[in-house]
C-alpha cells in the first residue's frame, strides 16, 4: 500500500514495511522521572524523599562494571519518591527517582 509522507514541505509516495508500521513511537522522556541508563548497583543514596534539589545535585552512586557512576540531578525541584534502596541491584531504564 502506498503512503504519503510530507518531509519539510516535499510531499513523497513509499511503501512503508510492517517493521516500520509496528515500531515503538519515540516519546520524549520526563526529565523529572530519573531512570537507570546501565546495569548495575546503587551504592550510595546521596537524597531522601521531600528534599530540595538543585540541578547538579548528587541523587545517587552507581556502580558498574567497576565504575562508580554520579547520577545528578537534571532539574530544580522536590524529590517526591525514591524507588531504591542502598546496595540494590537495577537493570536498564528502571525508574529510581521522581522529582517534582
Amino acid at each position: 500500500m502506498n503512503e504519503k509522507l510530507i518531509i519539510e514541505g516535499v510531499e513523497y509516495i513509499t511503501n512503508l514495511s510492517d517493521k516500520y508500521k509496528n515500531r515503538t513511537v519515540y516519546t520524549k522522556p520526563n526529565k523529572k522521572n530519573i531512570v537507570t541508563q546501565i546495569p548495575g548497583q546503587i551504592v550510595n543514596i546521596c537524597v531522601k524523599e521531600k528534599a530540595e534539589i538543585k540541578k547538579g545535585d548528587n541523587l545517587f552512586v552507581l556502580e558498574a562494571m567497576k565504575m562508580r557512576n554520579h547520577i545528578v540531578s537534571p532539574c530544580d525541584g522536590t524529590v517526591k519518591k525514591v524507588y531504591v534502596k542502598k546496595n540494590q541491584l537495577v537493570s536498564r531504564n528502571e525508574l529510581i527517582v521522581e522529582i517534582e
